[in-house]
C-alpha cells in the first residue's frame, strides 16, 4: 500500500479554487444522481466541503463522520482512526461516501465498510479528486490527477498573528521540487 503523505511521489501542483472546486463538486453530484443517493456521509475534516455541496445538490440528508490520520492537523498515525462514528441513519439506505482525496483509498475504504455494518442498503464511494494510485479507486471521481493538490481551504493557515501557506503545503512543494531536480 502507497504511504499517505508521500508528496515527492506528486507530478507537477494543480491549485483547485472555489469555482473549480464548484465545477467539480457538479460533476460528482451529476454521476451520483443515478445512483438513487439518500444519505450523503462526508468525510471530516475535508471531505465535508464536497459532500456538503453533493448532499446539497442531491437534495438528500447528510452526516459527517471523522476517519483521520492527523491529530491537531499533523499527520499522527499510519492508518486512519474513527474519531466519529457512522451515524444509524444509513440503515436500509442507498449512501454516498465523500472525501475530498483518495490517496491511498483506505479511509474511504474503511468508511464504506462501517456504513455497511450499519446496515446500508447499498454503499458507492466518491471523491473530489483521485490519485491514479488509489486502490480501490473510489466508483465516482471529479477528477484523476497525480499533481500535489492545494485545496482552496488548505492553502493557507493562521499561525504566529499572520495567514500564510500551510507549512505542509510548503515542505511538500520543496520536496517534490528536490524530486524533480534529481531526476
Amino acid at each position: 500500500m502507497t504511504t499517505s503523505y508521500d508528496y515527492a511521489r506528486r507530478t507537477g501542483v494543480e491549485e483547485i479554487t472555489w469555482d473549480r472546486f464548484a465545477e467539480l463538486t457538479r460533476n460528482l453530484t451529476e454521476q451520483l444522481a443515478g445512483a438513487g443517493i439518500e444519505i450523503v456521509v462526508g468525510i471530516a475534516r475535508g471531505g465535508l466541503f464536497p459532500a456538503t455541496a453533493v448532499a446539497c445538490g442531491l437534495r438528500c440528508e447528510f452526516f459527517p463522520v471523522r476517519l483521520t490520520r492527523r491529530v491537531k492537523d499533523q499527520p499522527t498515525f499510519a492508518r486512519p482512526i474513527w474519531q466519529v462514528d457512522v451515524s444509524a441513519q444509513v440503515a436500509d439506505k442507498v449512501v454516498a461516501v465523500v472525501d475530498e482525496i483518495a490517496d491511498t483509498g483506505e479511509t474511504l475504504v474503511l468508511a464504506a465498510q462501517r456504513i455497511k455494518q450499519n446496515g446500508a442498503a447499498r454503499v458507492v464511494t466518491a471523491s473530489l479528486v483521485s490519485h491514479s494510485w488509489a486502490k480501490p479507486m473510489p466508483a465516482v471521481s471529479g477528477l484523476v490527477s497525480d499533481a500535489l493538490l492545494i485545496f482552496p481551504w488548505d492553502k493557507y493557515v493562521y499561525l504566529d498573528g499572520a495567514w500564510q501557506m500551510h507549512p505542509e503545503l510548503a515542505q511538500a512543494i520543496k520536496l517534490q521540487a528536490r524530486a524533480a531536480s534529481s531526476k
